[in-house]
């Protein structure tokens, strides 16, 4: 099958949609098919082979966050083209309520459609206004898959219809083995954390705060951006800054238990399957999407949203207890193959083959 996937977030800027992306397409690519992804991303930007750049992407408040997103005169010549010259028997377009490439596509071409929801969202005044336009890119949908129950009945009770619900995947494979990074390694003392450093609802504030109350602690933070280490604590926080891909495996194997205090606004929870897929001993904001990923407690520990003193008393409780570290290990190893890749894009495959069964080829609709 020849499928055209576009990202709606630059690709040289790490983030959850863009890697599940393009664990996607390599997945499709290993069981045979043929694919090509369109994504923001700047003339010089080094791609990989399957990837095409639509322009530059420029930053844009979104969700809580901060995404680098394209849309204009540019970003919509480069979509069409990329439609025209495909020739796919599916398009699979990744949120394409993002005023970026996917609604560009969705006006742009017509035929067998798929589009996946990453996040959940509520009703706001900017949905509101924009609803017009988002439902005219909605109806040229043939499928829709949500990541998360949260995603999906965010979907249905704003838009209705019907979506399926496939969860993101994680190449575990990838994360099973790695060195520790140097002068670390699992000391009965280290606690991690990966994400972006300056972004609230990730909640790297709540767990500094955490580290006030548990002097043994010490701390490993990867991720971009800034963040001002409270000086009381400065001398046992290491900051990474952003890393590689395979430094950052390696920062999940040299961590005793690695710490995800999201507040808020995840449908999943990438990197917690990327830390059980490594073994790692996760404690997890008790928000539904990191529950539900976690079995609520069987496969890592959870501690109630935003309150530090909470966090810090789990810590210190798992650092305390290696049998029961090993023990969350184990389930979180065995929990996390439901999510590996080889078996989420085959449940992803059923779906092109659903929408494409009574329909023909994508094509490039003149009308818009």
């Amino acid at each position: 099958m020849n499928v055209g996937i576009v990202c709606p977030y630059s690709w040289d800027v790490p983030g959850g949609v863009k890697q599940h992306i393009d664990d996607l397409a390599q997945a499709l690519i290993a069981q045979g098919h043929q694919v090509s992804v369109i994504a923001p991303a700047g003339d010089d930007a080094e791609l990989p082979p399957y990837v095409t750049g639509a322009g530059r992407a420029v930053p844009v408040p979104y969700n809580g966050s901060v995404a680098r997103m394209s849309f204009g005169f540019i970003s919509a010549a480069r979509v069409r083209r990329w439609i025209q010259e495909g020739d796919f028997d599916v398009l699979h377009i990744h949120e394409p309520l993002v005023p970026s490439l996917g609604v560009l596509a969705c006006w742009a071409a017509k035929g067998p459609i798929v589009a996946t929801f990453h996040a959940s969202f509520t009703r706001s005044r900017a949905i509101a206004i924009a609803e017009p336009m988002l439902r005219s890119a909605l109806e040229k949908l043939s499928g829709r898959i949500a990541v998360s129950d949260a995603a999906r009945k965010s979907l249905v009770e704003q838009f209705g219809g019907d979506t399926v619900l496939i969860p993101n995947g994680v190449t575990v494979s990838r994360y099973t083995e790695a060195e520790p990074l140097e002068g670390f390694g699992p000391d009965g003392r280290t606690l991690g954390f990966l994400g972006r450093m300056d972004e609230p609802r990730k909640g790297l504030p709540v767990l500094l705060e955490a580290m006030e109350l548990i002097p043994e602690a010490r701390l490993l933070i990867a991720g971009p951006g800034e963040v001002k280490i409270p000086k009381s604590i400065r001398d046992r926080v290491t900051l990474l800054g952003m890393v590689s891909e395979q430094d950052k495996i390696r920062a999940y194997h040299s961590v005793d238990v690695f710490v995800a205090p999201n507040t808020g606004g995840e449908s999943f929870g990438i990197v917690l399957a990327e830390a059980m897929s490594a073994g790692a001993t996760v404690l997890a904001s008790d928000i539904p999407a990191f529950r539900r990923v976690l079995g609520e407690g069987q496969a890592g520990a959870l501690f109630a949203n935003g309150d530090a003193e909470a966090l810090a008393d789990e810590a210190r409780k798992l650092l305390a207890d290696p049998e029961r570290r090993a023990k969350l290990s184990d389930e979180a190893r065995v929990a996390v193959r439901k999510y590996d890749w080889s078996t989420v894009a085959r449940d992803v495959v059923r779906v092109y083959e659903t929408v494409t069964a009574s329909a023909g080829r994508v094509e490039e609709d003149s009308l818009t």
